[in-house]
């Protein structure tokens, strides 16, 4: 009688364990789709069509850098992607009015 309560409580306890693993996967697929389509709003824009705001902001913050794409979303919010003179490159999110949003 013992053993059949010890193996009966193992089993429960392996099988709340297995439930957990597979709740924390389902948070994890639902924060990578969110990150995902934040990321597919954005579409390219012409180095043109961004506001003069946002070239002198990059202009001041990072001398000698040069902008190689840039993309806008909905909300008017540019997503640069910059080259460094010294050869490292970045994005950079910006607002409209060249208010750093993510670096």
């Amino acid at each position: 009688m013992k053993k059949l309560f010890i193996t009966s409580v193992f089993a429960l306890g392996s099988l709340t364990a297995f439930a957990q693993e597979e709740q924390a996967t389902e948070a994890v697929d639902a924060a990578t789709e969110t990150v995902a389509q934040e990321q597919d709003a954005f579409s390219e824009v012409a180095l043109e069509e961004v506001p003069e705001a946002v070239t002198t902001m990059v202009e001041t913050n990072y001398p000698g850098a040069t902008i190689n794409k840039a993309h806008k979303n909905e909300a008017n919010q540019y997503k640069l992607e910059v080259s460094l003179e010294d050869g490292t490159s970045g994005a950079l999110i910006v607002d409209e009015e060249g208010n750093a949003i993510e670096q």
